[in-house]
This record gives C-alpha cells, sequence and structure tokens, in this order.
C-alpha cells in the first residue's frame, strides 16, 4: 500500500557531505529522514524556490527530455530500503502508459518538487524506518 508524504524538511549543512530530507505522513504523524548530497540537497532547496538556472542544471533537464517526449511525471514512489539504503521510483505517463523508471529517491523528489508532483512511500519502508517515540516515564 502507498502512503502520501510531503518533502516536510531539508537540511543542508555545507561543512558536512550528508544533507538531510525529512519526508512526514500527509495525514498521519510518521516521518523519516533520507540522507543525500549536497548537489541534491540544493537542486530540491533551488527548485522548491522557483530559482531558474541560465542553463538546465540535470534535474531541469531530466523534466525536460519527459515533457518534451509528452510525458508526465505522475509521482514518486519511496519503495524499498535494503541494506539502509532508500530505493525509488519514477512513475512517468505517457501516451496513457505507466512507465516506471528506478531512481534514487533524492533525485526523484528533486524531479518532482517543481511540479508539485505527490510523493508516496510503501507502508513497508515507514513501518522499518519510524518508530513512534516513547514517552519519558522516568520521574525525578
Amino acid at each position: 500500500m502507498l502512503v502520501r508524504v510531503d518533502l516536510a524538511r531539508i537540511v543542508i549543512r555545507e561543512q558536512v557531505d550528508s544533507q538531510m530530507i525529512v519526508l512526514r505522513e500527509r495525514d498521519g504523524e510518521r516521518h523519516f529522514p533520507i540522507l543525500i548530497g549536497l548537489n541534491e540537497a540544493a537542486a530540491i532547496d533551488r527548485r522548491i524556490k522557483g530559482i531558474e538556472p541560465v542553463r538546465p542544471l540535470t534535474h531541469d533537464l531530466m523534466a525536460n527530455i519527459i515533457e518534451n517526449l509528452d510525458g508526465t511525471l505522475e509521482k514518486v514512489v519511496v519503495s524499498d530500503l535494503r541494506d539502509h539504503t532508500f530505493y525509488a521510483t519514477l512513475v512517468i505517463r505517457r501516451n496513457g502508459d505507466l512507465i516506471p523508471v528506478d531512481a534514487r529517491p533524492s533525485d526523484a523528489i528533486a524531479l518532482g518538487v517543481a511540479a508539485e508532483t505527490p510523493i508516496y512511500v510503501e507502508e513497508e519502508v515507514l513501518r522499518a524506518v519510524w518508530a513512534p517515540e516513547e514517552p519519558d516515564t522516568e520521574q525525578p
């Protein structure tokens, strides 16, 4: 089962290699981080803010290719978690057909955020990465 999520936060720390995005369940409390690279974090941030480069960067190029081939990015799905690595799928609609394309979640989200493409996570992935916080039961 697919669960709709939103990009809740981008954490960019230029002093370190790993950046972070947080996906949050749209109609619930579950959320989880995904570590990504600085370039992908910057691309997501730029595309959310609507900053257009003079020439197309990688994610702009991918969007242009999909559009010029008469396709639309229908959804992004964080589809799997294996060996601490997330996997994603771009679902592209073209001529009535749905075409799944394997992608890194950071690239898929960077591509999708500019067009407000819906993001989903497989329920099994959400269950694997989210544990409710337990209240502090210790008393002074």
